[in-house]
């Protein structure tokens, strides 16, 4: 991965505050209260507040992230929670992960490069065991309307890094859609969250 992308996140999370705050994202809130807790992977996982949650509940947690400052921030938060996880720092190809690892799979707001986000898709579905889930929210192709209207709600403004739902069918293909759909949320989410945005649900349970 290019090294201004790293140099721009660890810019972000190298900050006292946490830039996208300290609680989880609703939406997987919401869905892992719907499991028993097992083995997760939060791709993409940043400053840590969603795995740490879900550390919280009683899952057994891996992350990882490009970001070394990322990393710092989710182990403080972990310390400050009591709870711990396997966050480690690079790319999806450098990572050990096995088949089947993991019951379940977290994208949050995890907007890889353009170039690379279908396959990592797919590649990363390939460490979700049978009957596993996949949970997933991210900014919709129609975001870029609202980021015109405030830039305060965030995201890519590169909309070949932004979802649409046939694409989520076509990166998932081995997955049954439970719930796919987009949707206007409100968004409230430390400094870079703010406003109303356009997002893409996703949960699916591997076939």
């Amino acid at each position: 991965m290019k090294d201004e992308w790293i140099e721009r996140w660890n810019n972000r999370y190298s900050k006292s505050e946490f830039a996208y705050g300290e609680h989880p994202n609703n939406f997987l809130k919401e869905e892992l209260e719907k499991l028993n807790p097992g083995a997760i992977l939060f791709p993409a996982e940043g400053e840590g507040r969603n795995a740490v949650y879900a550390a919280k509940l009683g899952w057994t947690v891996s992350a990882f992230d490009i970001s070394v400052e990322g990393k710092k921030k989710a182990l403080q938060l972990a310390n400050a929670s009591n709870v711990s996880i396997d966050y480690q720092v690079g790319e999806l190809q450098t990572m050990n992960y096995k088949p089947e690892q993991f019951d379940a799979l977290a994208l949050i707001y995890a907007h890889f490069p353009a170039a690379i986000k279908s396959s990592y898709h797919k590649m990363l579905s390939r460490y979700v065991r049978k009957g596993g889930v996949v949970i997933f929210e991210a900014f919709s192709k129609k975001h870029l309307d609202y980021i015109a209207k405030n830039e305060k709600v965030g995201g890519p403004k590169d909309i070949e890094m932004l979802f649409s739902i046939d694409e989520l069918k076509s990166d998932f293909a081995n997955f049954e859609i439970i719930e796919l759909a987009e949707k206007e949320i409100e968004l409230s989410e430390g400094q870079f969250h703010n406003g109303t945005g356009s997002v893409i649900r996703f949960v699916g349970r591997k076939k």
